[in-house]
């Protein structure tokens, strides 16, 4: 699917929003691919690691302590089975966010039926990635679940149907379609906190991108802060999604990796906006000199190890966004931020 965005604006996902109708209006209104909200504080079912459970086996929701677990104990076979049974009939409905649990998901489609497309058409949800879930994730004896043989795969392809049906539904109302995976949990890729190995790793997350591929739709990977930049240009992500106001330096130390992504066709998202109180003193103009001036540095430290990649070819392969999701933040620094990233959007494109 031909993909070549020039600074295209889009958000991570999480809002501090608690009116859904509203802005979910803004977001269609406001950006060049509106995604769906994810509302926390309206309800905390619209949590990250909540949102994508209802179709795990034994998973315990506790609303009065905002919390969610999977419970290990006793024979998981009967539960297990019934899951592979829906996963082998292809019976997407059975991996849908439920209305309340996603009231942003539903509200943007009632929306988008009578808005027109900008950018060609295009919308983007997002999935929870099934590290950052499997690792933060525990069973009442507060072991990370994807620490449990039996559970590992269930995980990944409960986030793989899911985002199956999210591609068909947000189709109904968009012909294009983006599925970024959300792995947060990858900036302690390396340390102690993390024991998953690298193949592991890639393979968990191609087999979700290859369900985003099967239904023709573009799949983007999301990690705040930073991390090894390798691993997830080695996948078959579509899209890499970074902390560039933070962190785009560190994505110099891979040009032979950045190569191979951008000649594959590869799309980088550079959270380039910060989400937070310095969006006061952040200027659109600044922002934009910034990710210039990255941009450029990248291409000159790859020039320094022999690696050529030229500034121009990302101004057809770029997306911009906020650093991160914006639900830590208040309202008000949201709406700034989303301002902000309109204006320099403009700037970039000129």
């Amino acid at each position: 699917m031909p993909f070549a965005p020039n600074f295209w604006t889009t958000l991570n996902g999480s809002m501090p929003h608690t009116d859904t109708a509203e802005i979910c209006q803004r977001i269609a209104n406001s950006l060049d691919i509106p995604i769906w909200p994810q509302m926390p504080r309206r309800d905390f079912r619209e949590g990250i690691y909540v949102q994508y459970a209802a179709s795990l086996p034994r998973v315990v929701i506790d609303e009065a302590n905002k919390k969610i677990t999977l419970d290990t104990t006793g024979d998981l076979s009967p539960d297990l089975e019934t899951f592979y049974e829906r996963y082998l009939a292809d019976d997407l409905d059975y991996f849908a966010l439920p209305p309340n649990f996603a009231t942003g998901f539903h509200n943007l489609l009632s929306i988008l039926e009578n808005t027109p497309g900008a950018s060609g058409g295009w919308v983007k949800g997002h999935v929870i990635g099934p590290l950052t879930f499997g690792l933060t994730v525990v069973d009442q004896d507060l072991r990370p679940v994807f620490y449990h043989d039996m559970l590992t795969d269930i995980i990944i392809k409960n986030m793989a149907l899911n985002a199956r049906w999210q591609i068909r539904q947000l189709k109904t109302v968009r012909p294009k379609v983006i599925i970024f995976v959300d792995e947060p949990y990858l900036v302690s890729y390396g340390s102690a906190y993390f024991s998953i190995d690298r193949a592991q790793a890639i393979s968990a997350l191609d087999e979700i991108f290859d369900a985003i591929h099967a239904e023709e739709a573009i799949a983007g990977v999301h990690c705040c802060a930073n991390t090894d930049w390798s691993l997830l240009l080695e996948t078959q992500a579509d899209i890499l999604n970074l902390d560039a106001y933070g962190y785009i330096e560190n994505l110099a130390l891979y040009p032979d990796e950045l190569r191979q992504f951008l000649d594959r066709g590869g799309v980088i998202a550079w959270g380039i906006v910060p989400n937070n109180e310095a969006i006061y003193t952040a200027t659109p103009q600044g922002i934009a000199d910034q990710l210039r001036a990255g941009i450029e540095l990248i291409c000159s430290k790859a020039a320094a190890r022999g690696v050529t990649i030229h500034p121009e070819e990302f101004y057809s392969r770029s997306l911009i966004t906020p650093v991160c999701g914006l639900a830590s933040t208040t309202v008000e620094v949201a709406d700034k931020v989303l301002s902000t990233l309109a204006r320099t959007s403009e700037i970039l494109r000129k």
